[in-house]
């Protein structure tokens, strides 16, 4: 992957910090919230192997920009700007809050050839009101590995050895980093509403990767766009949570290549 990244410039005029690497068919990364791109580095060898990857650092991260207002429709956009500046036939993969960036953004665009979503929770993760104003409260207070160790627990639903995992590696710095913006991703995620009606005419094949350990908000996401999309299949990781990249690495770039490389919508 590149040393430093591009930048697109989305539709309001912000940068979006793009790292390109690999060869052969244009596919966009975009992490969930408390993360920036490196949240791939362990799968993005092999989606190098057969994919040109352009990963981005979603607004408010490190190289790429943000705005005085916040709102998830920006991000939306931000996915547009980058898909189209991608080139044609462009696949699309989104982890959790990603996700949802990443399904909205193919309503607004006709670029992209397919969609793995990993997990977005489609605004059925509706945990107390108190779980957004403990990850302010800990934002004000300076303590973000406590923030985002609450959030991975709570909000991700991982166990705490898995919490302890992603503590050790090079990727936490960078979570730490980007910790302010959690509490805003996460209020706009429990105020996002799910409406089927939006996608009945989004023929683009989609694959809804779900854990078989992950809660029940994340399964009933999978449910509904199953129910909603035209051409969605869902598949069940066994044994896995919302981290599948970090603890079940092989089976996690197994499913995201078997779906992309089989035969699909032309552009």
């Amino acid at each position: 992957m590149s040393a430093d990244p591009t930048k697109v410039v989305s539709e309001d005029g912000t940068p979006v910090a793009v790292w390109r690497g690999g060869e052969g068919p244009p596919l966009v990364l975009i992490h969930g919230a408390a993360a920036d791109h490196h949240r791939w580095a362990p799968v993005l060898p092999a989606l190098e192997e057969r994919f040109t990857v352009f990963a981005i650092d979603r607004r408010g991260r490190r190289r790429s920009g943000d705005a005085a207002d916040y709102a998830l429709e920006r991000e939306y956009e931000d996915v547009v700007a980058v898909v189209e500046a991608a080139g044609e036939g462009v696949s699309v993969l989104g982890h959790s809050y990603g996700g949802i960036c990443a399904l909205e953004a193919a309503l607004l665009t006709d670029r992209i050839r397919k969609l793995v979503l990993y997990e977005p929770p489609m605004g059925f993760l509706k945990s107390a009101p108190r779980v957004v104003d403990r990850l302010q409260t800990l934002l004000e207070e300076g303590r973000r590995d406590e923030l985002l160790g609450y959030f991975m627990q709570e909000v991700a639903g991982l166990p705490p050895d898995q919490v302890e995992l992603m503590r050790s590696l090079p990727a936490w710095e960078a979570r730490l980093d980007a910790a302010d913006t959690i509490p805003r991703e996460e209020r706009a995620s429990r105020e996002y509403v799910f409406d089927p009606a939006r996608f009945r005419d989004l023929d683009v094949p989609t694959l809804y990767l779900q854990g078989g350990d992950s809660s029940e908000p994340f399964k009933a996401a999978g449910e509904a766009l199953r129910a909603a999309l035209p051409d969605c299949r869902v598949v069940v990781m066994p044994g896995q949570r919302h981290a599948a990249m970090d603890t079940a690495t092989d089976l996690f770039t197994a499913e995201v290549l078997s779906f992309l490389d089989a035969p699909g919508r032309a552009i």
